[in-house]
């Protein structure tokens, strides 16, 4: 009798370990997220009842004391499951969009042992997630995040810069690597998300994550078939750069350390039927946490001037240009005029590494004080490890009484637990202090944007400033990031310049130099770029010496209240449309291959509208800086040719008659 009951339990507990599916589609039936819990958590995704990646594990494994560790998903008995649907609209203050549409099905498997899985699918996605509720602290030595491609799929790459020392310090800009079905992905370093992968017949898929708090950000290494997460270890040491630039010198054995009752970050695969609803993917903001900024009355977008790009340069002025008062007073008499809300003073305003002392060329209160009389706000560049040491709340005490509206900060370099953890600092106090931030040197924004409204701009994108290289092809990395790195959140992109070369001119690749393709490229980028913090990069004295162009940029809002995308194509040319305050924006740009697009404008809504058009002048290819402005009369029924030169493009604002 004893061995006919320890069979029995013996069968019971392999059929408990056979793998027992849980499915939840969206809300149109398109996507199906299924997820096998047994001896090991998959999950598979379909598209019309197509699988399109599948055995892809999860698990969140956890150090425990004496050594061991235990695997959350593993060997998982689901106490219930709990369906949801979502049916609603969020309101987006500053974003590419006033509202959002949220609807979605969710289903939470409740799992023995303290935790769960929670699954969403929208008809933009599919996203999962873990949620622990247990008493004590966890120290995560790992957790497995998987997606298998197959032999199936093409794939736009972003790859880690450059080889470091450190393995996980990044600045997170790079081109994109395609790698074409069936080939071998390189890998001699780490990738950063997004990533856009595209199926043979069911569209295209985008590697993400969000809600970043408290928990590092991932990595993946790309190998045969198979993508992996990789999570950068809590640092145990650091040494820093003479700027006060934090680089980890050492690292631990485990990837946080955290509250044992939390929800974890999303791992997200966006879904586009077609490339043009890439761009207006919103999966990333929406699976951010909401906002911790109750008022958000106090934070203006907008533009800015800059000097580093230009090298600080002026020209036609009675004083000698450099980091000095005359030259920050020029550029805040160049913002009043056309209506900037910023000055950005870059790197060399202070005594280094002394944050808190400006260099004897710079009045920091004579300069807020002159802004402030004339409508236009400072934001000081800094390193985010300098702002730390010399301690967050004291720095922003003493610029906010000052005047000061708001801080660049710059050379995080990481995502780490802690870096996160410092950033998420930095916001918080920012917050308090009513101080915007603009924040360089980091990982992709994944929701904190929505968090922390506060937050007005995000590198992680390989912006104009990396023209001094001289070996990027920009026109194709302008028609490639808005469909992937774009979808995480708004860029710090720093457009305008206003020298602008065709492909067959020299360029200076010195800063103050040129850009690569044509002018109306350039204008272009101030409508398909998210930028609420929006950047003109080039000398005042170059955008006063065509005020054309200059109002033109400065006429295009930053936030906006509709967002589409009538056509395009990932690394070939995309087209925006915007609109704020019942005036529509578009703009159009192009690689390196001509291009004439007729463009549907059954967005305008009705009657007649008047249209000011800056397209690529008859001679673009052979010079970059030709232009035209035009005007017609169009309605929702017309559609609009326009054609691109090489590297060219083209905006029109359209406000009704």
């Amino acid at each position: 009798m004893k061995h006919c009951i320890s069979f029995l339990c013996l069968l019971l507990s392999v059929f408990a370990l056979q793998a027992k599916p849980y499915e939840v589609k969206s809300p149109s039936g398109r996507l199906s997220l299924r997820v096998d819990c047994g001896a090991q958590t998959t999950w598979s995704l379909s598209i019309d009842g197509v699988a399109v990646t599948s055995g892809n594990r999860l698990g969140l494994e956890l150090a425990l004391p004496g050594g061991s560790t235990k695997v959350l998903g593993d060997k998982a008995v689901v106490r219930r499951a709990v369906k949801k649907q979502v049916r609603g609209t969020v309101n987006t203050p500053i974003y590419r969009q006033a509202s959002i549409p949220e609807e979605y099905n969710a289903l939470t498997l409740q799992m023995k042992g303290g935790y769960a899985v929670e699954l969403r699918a929208y008809d933009e996605g599919v996203a999962y997630r873990f949620v622990t509720s247990l008493k004590d602290s966890l120290n995560v030595r790992n957790e497995i995040v998987e997606f298998h491609t197959g032999d199936a799929m093409d794939a736009f790459i972003p790859y880690q810069a450059g080889r470091r020392s450190d393995i996980y310090e990044s600045s997170f800009e790079n081109t994109y690597t395609f790698v074409k079905a069936g080939e071998t992905a390189p890998t001699e370093c780490f990738a950063f998300l997004p990533i856009l992968t595209r199926t043979a017949e069911k569209g295209s898929l985008l590697l993400m994550e969000a809600d970043i708090l408290d928990y590092p950000g991932m990595y993946v290494e790309t190998n045969a078939g198979c993508w992996s997460a990789v999570f950068p270890p809590i640092p145990a040491a650091f040494k820093y750069s003479w700027r006060y630039n934090q680089r980890r010198s050492d690292y631990g054995d485990i990837i946080a350390r955290t509250t044992g009752t939390r929800s974890f970050p999303w791992r997200i695969i966006g879904f586009a039927a077609e490339d043009k609803d890439l761009p207006t993917n919103n999966l990333s903001w929406l699976l951010g946490s909401p906002s911790r900024v109750e008022d958000t009355s106090w934070i203006e977008t907008g533009y800015s001037s800059w000097d580093w790009w230009n090298d600080f340069k002026l020209i036609g002025v009675d004083f000698p240009c450099g980091i000095n008062t005359d030259t920050y007073k020029h550029h805040i008499d160049f913002a009043s005029t056309y209506g900037l809300k910023y000055v950005i003073l870059d790197e060399g305003w202070y005594e280094a590494p002394n944050m808190l002392n400006p260099i004897p060329e710079i009045d920091m209160k004579a300069l807020c004080d002159y802004g402030a009389s004339k409508g236009v706000k400072l934001i000081l560049w800094g390193t985010g490890g300098l702002v730390d040491k010399l301690g967050i709340d004291k720095v922003f005490d003493h610029y906010k009484a000052l005047g000061v509206a708001g801080f660049k900060l710059d050379f995080f370099d990481g995502q780490d637990q802690l870096t996160v953890n410092q950033i998420t600092a930095l916001a918080q106090s920012a917050a308090e202090h009513q101080l915007v931030l603009d924040l360089h040197g980091m990982y992709k924004p994944a929701g904190l944007n929505r968090t922390w409204p506060n937050l007005l701009g995000f590198e992680g994108v390989y912006g104009e400033e990396n023209l001094s290289n001289g070996r990027l092809d920009m026109p194709l990395y302008d028609v490639t990031f808005p469909y992937i790195r774009q979808v995480s959140g708004p860029a710090d992109y720093t457009p305008g310049a206003m020298r602008s070369a065709a492909r067959g001119e020299a360029v200076r690749v010195a800063r103050a130099g040129a850009s690569q393709g044509t002018r109306a490229h350039q204008v272009a980028l101030y409508v398909v770029v998210d930028q609420p913090l929006g950047i003109l990069c080039d000398s005042p004295s170059l955008y006063e010496k065509e005020p054309l162009t200059t109002s033109y940029i400065a006429s295009i809002p930053t936030v906006f209240d509709q967002t589409v995308i009538p056509c395009g194509s990932v690394g070939e040319y995309i087209v925006t449309a915007r609109q704020k305050d019942g005036v529509w924006y578009l703009g159009g740009l192009t690689n390196w291959e001509a291009r004439d697009v007729n463009v549907d404008l059954s967005f305008l809504g009705e009657g007649s509208w008047k249209a000011v058009i800056y397209r690529d002048g008859p001679n673009a290819e052979y010079f970059g800086d030709d232009f035209l402005v035009k005007e017609a009369e169009v309605s929702a029924q017309s559609s609009l040719p326009m054609h691109m030169a090489p590297g060219g493009g083209f905006a029109v604002i359209f406000t009704k008659e």
